[in-house]
């Protein structure tokens, strides 16, 4: 067999056996930390929260996240994706459950905090674990197809969750509470799951065939040791780089607009007259399924073209655009299409963005690193919520904010405009050094 048959027939195993189910872990994820946005729209009243107090409780979320990030992914690294995400699963899922029993605010930001810790290093371990297993030519669609879970879940959980408000009143529970317990159980279930289902490296994967596992670990084994000539650090020099750091306003743009959205879309949406929660579900669900399809085409252009840096531009650019208008425009149906562009343009441009530090980070580096970088991006998940909660307070519209989440957005395009990528990371050690 030729070695691009054998490549062919070995990426078509592992991308069949592997992406699907961690974007279903991760559908699942983002469901469970993003359903407050719709549980918003009875619990608020129910807890007495104001619109500044849900946007601290939801973005306090990230706080959690950021203190166990990269002590999380480290002890992936160490403990084995299989074991590690197992234990993160079953821990968010009684956690967020645990969501339909807040009494006030106090108990509310004290559940989104835990919730924050114990899925730390979720996100991180997956990207860090498809580095096991994918070359870098296939990482922009690989992780594309496996982020396409944010966009799924914003296009299923509005709808589903507004079905289950529709438990109101059963076993004098309200609807919201019901959203929350139904919704948990998947991750407990799949936490089991996981522990017998996931292989942590392709040497242990059984489900290959001999010559396959060869092929594919030695191809890992090589590009790790191209990228180690070309850049090598331990890893406090890494989390000490200053690249990493720049890196991490990058990503803190996308992410402040995909959370500003992701949990005030339906309260934006109820503004527009609709009434009941399960035509706001539909309504809120347009957004994400327009970024699902820009997120999937744009990481599969990038990889066509193995560029990186400026498809990250241009879509914190068209992101932003999408915001500017939502905030300005006068109809209804006008601001949706804002909207739906705001969406187009963030999720496009996260799976691209993960291509550059995954692109020079091996080894220890590459699980503080990607950790550190993620963790500090998602200070926007409370940057944004918490900018639209009180900007919503002081000016009773949501324009303003919009506009702020825009500027971020362009803040962030220019950072990765001037940080560069060197494509030489990416190349195979063979075309590297022919290059040379």
């Amino acid at each position: 067999m030729t070695t691009s048959a054998l490549e062919a027939r070995t990426m078509r195993k592992v991308t069949w056996r592997i992406v699907p189910y961690l974007g279903l872990l991760y559908f699942i994820s983002f469901l469970d930390r993003a359903n407050v946005g719709f549980a918003a729209l009875t619990m608020n009243k129910a807890l007495g929260l104001t619109a500044t107090m849900f946007g601290f409780g939801t973005g306090i979320f990230f706080f959690g996240y950021l203190l166990f990030e990269v002590p999380s992914n480290l002890a992936l690294a160490r403990f084995g994706a299989r074991r590690w995400i197992t234990r993160i699963m079953i821990t968010w899922g009684i956690i967020s459950g645990a969501m339909a029993f807040s009494q006030g605010e106090y108990s509310f930001y004290t559940i989104r905090f835990l919730l924050g810790l114990a899925e730390a290093g979720f996100f991180p371990g997956i990207l860090l674990y498809l580095t096991y297993w994918f070359p870098a030519s296939y990482r922009g669609k690989i992780i594309g197809l496996f982020m396409v879970a944010i966009p799924v879940s914003g296009i299923i959980g509005p709808p589903v969750s507004g079905l289950l408000f529709g438990f109101d009143g059963v076993s004098g529970m309200a609807g919201w509470q019901w959203m929350f317990i139904i919704e948990a159980a998947p991750a407990l279930v799949l936490g089991v799951v996981t522990l017998f289902y996931l292989t942590d490296r392709p040497a242990l994967a059984t489900w290959l065939e001999p010559e396959e596992r060869r092929w594919l670990q030695d191809t890992l084994d090589r590009e790790e040791r191209h990228r180690e000539t070309v850049h090598r650090a331990g890893l406090v020099e890494t989390l000490l780089n200053p690249r990493i750091w720049a890196l991490s306003l990058v990503y803190f743009g996308p992410v402040v607009g995909l959370y500003g959205i992701t949990f005030w879309l339906p309260q934006i949406v109820k503004e527009f007259g609709l009434a009941t929660p399960l035509q706001v579900g539909l309504v809120s669900a347009i957004p994400p399924l327009v970024g699902a399809f820009g997120m999937v085409l744009w990481s599969r252009h990038s990889d066509k073209t193995k560029e990186r840096t400026w498809h990250v531009v241009a879509a914190c650019f068209v992101g932003a655009a999408g915001f500017v208008l939502s905030g300005y425009l006068p109809s209804p149906v006008l601001r949706m299409a804002s909207l739906s562009i705001a969406a187009l343009g963030i999720y496009a441009a996260l799976p691209v963005f993960w291509t550059l530090p995954t692109a020079f980070l091996s080894g220890a580096a590459a699980a503080g690193g990607i950790a550190l970088i993620n963790s500090l991006g998602n200070i926007g998940g409370y940057a944004g919520p918490f900018l639209l909660g009180f900007v919503k307070d002081q000016t009773n519209s949501f324009s303003a904010a919009l506009l702020t989440l825009a500027g971020l957005m362009v803040l962030a395009g220019i950072v990765a405009l001037c940080l560069g990528h060197n494509r030489v990371l990416e190349e195979s050690p063979h075309a590297a050094a022919g290059a040379d």
